[in-house]
C-alpha cells in the first residue's frame, strides 16, 4: 500500500485480492459450498453461523445478474437460512445493482487494514482516564477451557443488540442471561473447539470483579486474519474497552506471524476508534439481507 517501488508492501489491488482469498477460505472450515456460477453459497454444516453468499473466487465469466441473485435467494429459502450476501464494493462493483434489483438493501461498512502497529503496551484508550473510569483489571486472550469464555462471547451479542458507541441499557443481568443462553445452545462449546483447532482467538477485557465487559475475536488463515465480533457491554461503554481488546487481538495476531490484519467497522464513528489502533480504510464491505 505504497507508491515506493522498492517497498515490499502490497498494492491496493494485491491487498484486496488477498482479502478475497481469505473471505473464501474462512467459511470452508465449517460450511458446505454450493456453486452458482458468479456466486458461491456457503451453508452451515450442522449448527453454528448460518453464513451467506459471496462472489465466486477467481470467477472470469459474466458478472452476476439479478437472476443469479434470485437463484441463490431461492436456495437460501429452501435451506431455511438468511437471504444474505457479503462482498467488497471495489472488488465486485456491479454486484450491488444486481442484489438491490431483487429487493435487498445493501449496507456499506468501512473495510480497514492495519497499517501502523498498535502502540506498545496499549491496553486502554486514554478516554477512560479522562472520563474518570477506573483502570481495567485484566485484558487477556481467553482459552478454550477458560470458564469466562461464554461470558466473553456474550458481551458482543449484547453490544450488537444495541448498536453504536453511546452508553446503553444492557448490563449485568442481561449479561448473565446471554451467557447462560450461549452455554446452553452450544455456541460456547463450538467456539471452544474452534479455539482448540487454531481457527479462532478470543480476547476480552474484565472488570476487577472478573466480569467480562468487552470481547472480540480474530480468525487467522495463513498470513491473514480478520478481527470480528468486537463489542462492549452497552452499560460499560466509553471506557476504552474496545480499544483495549482490539490492541490485544492485534498483538496476538502479530505474535502468530500474521502479516495482514483487517476488519469491517460498523460505521464511521467506530472506524475512528480503530484508526487510533493503526487501521485505515481501504474499501467498503457490503452486506445485504432480506
Amino acid at each position: 500500500m505504497t507508491d515506493d517501488p522498492n517497498s515490499t508492501d502490497p498494492t491496493a489491488a494485491e491487498l484486496l485480492d488477498r482479502l478475497e482469498q481469505y473471505y473464501d477460505a474462512v467459511p470452508r472450515s465449517a460450511a458446505l459450498v454450493e456453486d452458482f456460477g458468479p456466486l458461491s453459497l456457503f451453508l452451515r454444516n450442522g449448527s453454528g453461523f448460518p453464513y451467506y453468499a459471496r462472489p465466486t473466487l477467481g470467477w472470469t465469466g459474466p458478472p452476476a445478474t439479478a437472476e443469479d441473485v434470485e437463484r441463490v435467494r431461492a436456495r437460501q429459502r429452501e435451506a431455511e437460512v438468511a437471504e444474505a450476501f457479503e462482498w467488497v464494493a471495489e472488488t465486485t462493483p456491479g454486484l450491488r445493482a444486481a442484489v438491490e434489483a431483487t429487493g435487498l438493501t445493501a449496507h456499506g461498512h468501512p473495510l480497514m487494514v492495519l497499517v501502523d502497529p498498535a502502540p506498545a503496551g496499549a491496553e486502554q484508550d486514554n478516554t477512560a482516564e479522562a472520563e474518570g473510569h477506573p483502570p481495567l483489571a485484566d485484558v487477556r486472550v481467553v482459552g478454550a477451557e477458560d470458564p469466562a469464555l461464554a461470558e466473553a462471547l456474550a458481551v458482543a451479542y449484547l453490544s450488537f443488540g444495541e448498536p453504536g458507541t453511546a452508553i446503553g441499557t444492557a448490563g449485568p443481568a442481561e449479561l448473565a442471561a446471554m451467557t447462560a443462553q450461549l452455554s446452553a445452545d452450544g455456541t460456547a462449546a463450538r467456539i471452544a473447539q474452534r479455539i482448540r483447532d487454531g481457527l479462532t482467538v478470543v480476547a476480552a477485557a474484565f472488570a476487577p470483579d472478573g466480569t467480562a465487559l468487552c470481547g472480540g475475536q480474530h480468525q487467522p488463515v495463513g498470513g491473514v486474519t480478520e478481527l470480528v465480533g468486537i463489542g462492549t457491554l452497552p452499560s460499560a461503554r466509553r471506557q476504552g474497552l474496545g480499544y483495549a481488546v482490539t490492541a490485544a487481538l492485534v498483538a496476538d495476531a502479530r505474535a502468530r506471524g500474521v502479516e495482514t490484519v483487517f476488519l469491517s467497522a460498523g460505521d464511521e464513528n467506530v472506524a475512528r476508534i480503530y484508526g487510533r489502533v493503526g487501521f485505515r480504510t481501504v474499501g467498503t464491505a457490503l452486506i445485504a439481507e432480506a
